[in-house]
């Protein structure tokens, strides 16, 4: 057997989630501030990233598609960036194409003046608000769900900007963290039943929004709150604000946040991500042991659950897998007979560790199959003895609809095969996934309670929590490709 050492980055096979958020109230070095939670929160979205900037005359915008840190790296931007209030967002795109007028925060003036916001998440009927709002006559310059929150403000019969808002959005469903900035205010926004997180913090005097803990740290700011699901928060020199104008939810945060899209030092909904996930691995090695020499992650993001699966198992740690972090997404794409020479591009065997053993392989999930099929030959063409693959996450058999890039159901590998037939197209010895139960277990619930389910497990289960208006329009769960034909 030719040996294999390594796997492209284009075939990269996890889940995206769809941006993050961030804003600051009151603070001198407002933008350069953001730019820094934005490098924080860069793993939510690498495609684009957009500060938005208001020094009490003049808004103030930089957007570019890339990453944050190529973008905000000279101080002739930043000096630019004037003011002591901005908003900023890094964005993974799943609502509208990469193009530049889909960059946020996106921008308006309005009757009462300027208003920017940046949106976490995705509009379950978006395509149908936005094509009543075309056939009014409205002018729209993106292909983003996020610009018909816009529009809705601009129609608003209200007076204040934030009746505007909540009038807005008690007209769009969907998944939605957001922050918005006006000539006074800071406005931070969550939905009802609180899918995205939006955390709220303090830094000396100034009020901090962001979609997670993680951006606090690199500023040193402190934590104070989750924002609450159907909260919106006002700050402006008179302080901080709370509303809530929505029907009362029952909470379905988004769990894929404990198993993959949250960085592990951050604290999410009172929990701190690293130990979800360590209790993850530790609750699946219960579920599924397995005879094995070593445990292996797949990296990053199987490592802490590895860790926690070798010390409940009691099976040593080893790094199996060695993965290059200067592949990103502008690497040249490599021809055909390159890539299937082997190129290490992003992951690559460490030999030493896996000649001759019994190997158990933890990653997060298992999308479409195709990057865990290139591991699982990595690992053999090393030596691996046997190969048995654990899961961090139950078995993905549905989209996402609220804000994920997920493929359609008929692509899921999860959703064409059961586990016994997974293991096979995979070639694995044997192939077990933390049962739904165990997840639950695993974040500090006893379980799935089937009537109320305390967060949004839909990929797994099928159940959704909110309206999916738009769904018969999708021709995948959360790109608008009718929009873009029709911009």
């Amino acid at each position: 057997m030719k040996q294999l050492t390594s796997i492209s980055y284009s075939d990269d096979d996890h889940f995206h989630d769809e941006c993050g958020v961030f804003g600051i109230y009151g603070h001198p070095d407002a933008a350069a501030h953001t730019a820094l939670g934005l490098h924080a929160l860069q793993h939510r979205g690498q495609e684009s990233a957009g500060i938005v900037a208001y020094d009490g005359g003049q808004f103030y915008s930089h957007r570019a598609l890339g990453l944050v840190g190529d973008n905000f790296n000279s101080s002739a931007v930043m000096e630019r960036l004037a003011g002591n209030v901005s908003i900023g967002h890094v964005r993974y795109s799943t609502s509208g194409d990469t193009v530049l007028r889909n960059v946020q925060p996106l921008f308006g003036d309005f009757k009462f003046g300027g208003l920017a916001v940046a949106h976490n998440g995705n509009l379950t009927n978006a395509y149908e608000v936005r094509k009543s709002l075309v056939d009014r006559g409205c002018l729209f310059q993106s292909t983003s769900d996020t610009e018909t929150i816009i529009h809705l403000i601009a129609r608003s019969a209200y007076g204040r900007v934030v009746d505007r808002l909540t009038d807005a959005l008690g007209q769009i469903e969907g998944a939605y963290s957001l922050v918005a900035i006006t000539q006074k205010k800071l406005i931070g926004a969550r939905d009802p039943y609180g899918v995205r997180p939006l955390i709220l913090g303090k830094l000396a005097g100034s009020y901090v929004l962001s979609s997670e803990t993680c951006a606090f740290d690199i500023i040193g700011a402190d934590f104070i709150r989750d924002v609450e699901p159907g909260e919106i928060l006002v700050i402006d020199e008179k302080g901080l604000r709370s509303i809530k104008p929505f029907v009362e939810r029952s909470s379905r945060f988004c769990i894929f946040e404990y198993i993959y899209f949250a960085r592990p030092d951050s604290l999410v909904e009172g929990r701190n991500v690293y130990d979800a996930r360590k209790n993850i691995g530790a609750e699946l090695a219960r579920e599924s042991h397995v005879d094995a020499d070593i445990v292996v992650p797949v990296p990053d993001s199987g490592v802490p659950s590895a860790l926690g699966y070798a010390g409940e198992a009691g099976i040593p740690f080893e790094l199996g897998i060695i993965r290059n972090h200067y592949v990103g997404r502008t690497f040249i794409e490599p021809s055909d007979h390159i890539r299937h020479l082997g190129v290490r591009l992003k992951h690559n065997a460490n030999v030493g560790r896996l000649k001759g053993k019994r190997v158990v392989l933890v990653d997060d999930s298992i999308v479409r199959g195709t990057t865990s099929m290139k591991i699982v030959e990595m690992v053999r063409s090393a030596g691996a003895k046997e190969v048995h693959m654990r899961i961090s996450s139950p078995p993905t058999t549905d989209p996402c609809f609220y804000g994920i890039d997920t493929p359609k159901k008929e692509e899921l590998l999860a959703g064409r095969f059961n586990v016994e037939n997974m293991a096979k197209h995979i070639k694995v010895d044997s192939l077990a996934f933390i049962s739904l139960d165990g997840l639950y277990r695993a974040v500090g619930l006893n379980k799935r309670e089937n009537k109320a389910p305390q967060f949004c497990d839909a990929c797994f289960t099928g159940d959704y929590p909110i309206s999916l208006s738009d769904k018969q329009k999708f021709t995948s769960p959360t790109l608008f490709t009718l929009l873009d034909e029709e911009a």
